[in-house]
């Protein structure tokens, strides 16, 4: 299990943990263009999240499958068993390691606590909760993760590479990923046909 380094109370750095990252249009780093990234993280130490907008090509049931969770994708769909969640690409860091985001009623001994409502998961026991319907009442699968060392996010922010507001879970665990970016941007009332390289960040 990955230590995360969830910041302390007392740190001098403002912690971004629970907040949405949102690409600016003068993201230089290809691989977050037009992404949200949900912060799990952060500390001086550095940061870490997930891309909760790009698409994976394998579903949910063809992971399953693979992993040998399910005997077949068709499994998870039987009525009274488990059901497709999203998985996403969640960043460039382990992209063959998968974390489950999800809300806090769900726990096991490798869960760790983003805040009150939303927890991460980086083992199959979660897999196989879903998988038979009992996990929980909402949940994301990213494969891989966004990694920033120390000082490197404050100064991506400070260069105007993200913008930054508290998350919005239904935006997190939506399916809709395609909608994803411009509803962040709402949360900040910007509207992204105005969004230039050169505005500020929040």
């Amino acid at each position: 299990m990955m230590d995360l380094h969830l910041a302390d109370a007392d740190d001098e750095v403002p912690s971004l943990e629970g907040h949405f990252l949102i690409a600016m249009p003068g993201m230089e780093d290809e691989r977050f263009a037009r992404s949200v990234v949900y912060i799990c993280a952060h500390s001086p130490n550095g940061a870490m999240g997930f891309v909760i907008n790009k698409s994976q090509p394998m579903s949910f049931a063809a992971l399953l499958t693979q992993l040998g969770i399910v005997e077949s994708e068709d499994d998870i769909r039987l009525p009274g068993h488990g059901r497709e969640i999203s998985v996403c690409a969640g960043g460039p860091v382990e992209k063959g390691r998968g974390f489950v985001l999800h809300s806090s009623d769900y726990d096991s001994e490798s869960t760790v606590a983003v805040d009150e409502a939303i927890a991460l998961t980086p083992t199959l026991d979660i897999l196989k909760a879903i998988s038979e319907g009992i996990g929980p009442r909402v949940a994301m699968m990213a494969l891989g993760y966004a990694g920033w060392g120390e000082g490197q996010l404050e100064a991506e922010i400070a260069a105007n590479g993200w913008l930054t507001c508290k998350a919005d879970q239904a935006i997190i665990f939506d399916a809709d990923l395609d909608t994803k970016y411009n509803r962040a941007l709402a949360l900040l009332g910007v509207d992204p046909t105005f969004l230039t390289a050169d505005a500020g960040h929040a």
